[in-house]
């Protein structure tokens, strides 16, 4: 899942890039956010503030000072907060609709619908863990992408459409627009 991730969202490596650590026997991104960090991108990791409020994301990267939280998940006590440009975000079940079942507190929800410019959501999962529907709440966002072993799913308004596995060599054809932030003028 780290090549297809690789190789379909290279622009990646440019990015501020979320991703959460693994519990029980989610994807562990902590590699691929190695390999993006010794391509030049900055990597967070999400921090409950307060219950039923949106997360922040605080950087993070091997030497960084780590408290544990809810579900004794780690997180970076005192680093500077970012907004990120893109989130990976493991996926306990995942629908054709491109919804998430996550542990059930709705915290990524409330932070995706906080932030002023959403970032790509890129959810990764397993085959297995697809369902028939996770039966979304009018508060659900679903995932602009998905990974898994197979290869890699975009959202589209009618649901999921499989888009293949990416070949190793050049970067993917399907990429993402994240990939091509480089060539996009910032105001800031």
């Amino acid at each position: 899942m780290d090549g297809y991730l690789e190789r379909s969202f290279p622009g990646l490596s440019r990015q501020r890039v979320a991703f959460c650590w693994p519990i029980k026997n989610e994807y562990d991104a902590r590699h691929f956010a190695r390999t993006l960090r010794g391509l030049g991108a900055l990597t967070a990791l999400p921090v409950v503030t307060a219950p039923k409020s949106p997360l922040a994301f605080r950087e993070w990267h091997p030497g960084v000072e780590l408290a544990k939280g809810a579900l004794d998940i780690p997180y970076p006590l005192h680093s500077r907060e970012i907004v990120p440009d893109a989130v990976l975000l493991p996926m306990n079940g995942w629908d054709s609709m491109g919804y998430r079942l996550g542990y059930g507190a709705g915290f990524f929800d409330r932070t995706l619908a906080s932030l002023a410019k959403k970032p790509v959501v890129i959810g990764v999962s397993y085959e297995q863990a697809r369902l028939d529907t996770i039966h979304p709440q009018a508060w659900d966002i679903p995932v602009d992408y998905l990974v898994t072993e197979r290869g890699v799913y975009r959202r589209d308004p009618e649901g999921l459409v499989f888009l293949g596995a990416p070949q190793d060599g050049e970067p993917s054809a399907l990429s993402s627009p994240v990939c091509y932030a480089d060539e996009v003028k910032r105001d800031s």
